[in-house]
């Protein structure tokens, strides 16, 4: 997939399995050691060649992996068929071009099912006010801040043509 044109040669059953999926696999190199390494995470994805990976607040190794070897495969695991996508990884760090992102993900991952979603919607829609209103991160919105501000922020860029995996899922590790 060219960086221009990222979903044009994407699969119908691909895009449903990117809109209705709670969890990819991602196998990166390790920054330290080498060899490979891979997680499975909540993501969201924008419809488009991004896939947005976060979690809980606090550092992550696989960010840092991420960071230092920005060349990794995204697997899906969730549907009939299995796909390998290569992507670019860049690690987010401007709190403006973050909260989006993050903001995102925290509502795919509150469509879990069992979840309290009108109660946590309502609160994302609070916040997402405050970011039009271009408020100023005060009262409650300091915690928000601070807990936004510490959960890890990848950008996966689907940068090749996804392929139907032969084999094994790769396990996380």
């Amino acid at each position: 997939m060219s960086p221009s044109a990222p979903t044009q040669h994407m699969p119908d059953d691909l895009r449903r399995i990117l809109d209705l999926s709670f969890v990819l696999r991602t196998t990166m190199t390790r920054r330290r050691f080498g060899g490979k390494r891979t997680i499975e995470t909540t993501y969201t994805w924008d419809g488009s060649g991004c896939v947005y990976l976060s979690g809980y607040p606090g550092p992550r190794d696989w960010v840092a992996n991420m960071g230092a070897h920005s060349e990794v495969v995204v697997t899906t695991v969730e549907g009939d068929r299995n796909y390998v996508i290569p992507a670019t990884a860049r690690v987010l760090k401007d709190r403006n071009e973050r909260v989006e992102h993050l903001l995102a993900f925290i509502d795919r991952w509150a469509e879990r099912p069992g979840f309290p979603r009108k109660r946590f919607r309502f609160l994302l829609g609070a916040i997402r006010l405050n970011r039009r209103l271009r408020l100023p991160w005060w009262g409650p919105f300091f915690l928000v801040r601070r807990i936004l501000d510490q959960m890890p922020c990848v950008e996966l860029r689907l940068t090749g043509e996804p392929q139907l995996l032969e084999g094994e899922l790769p396990e996380p590790s």
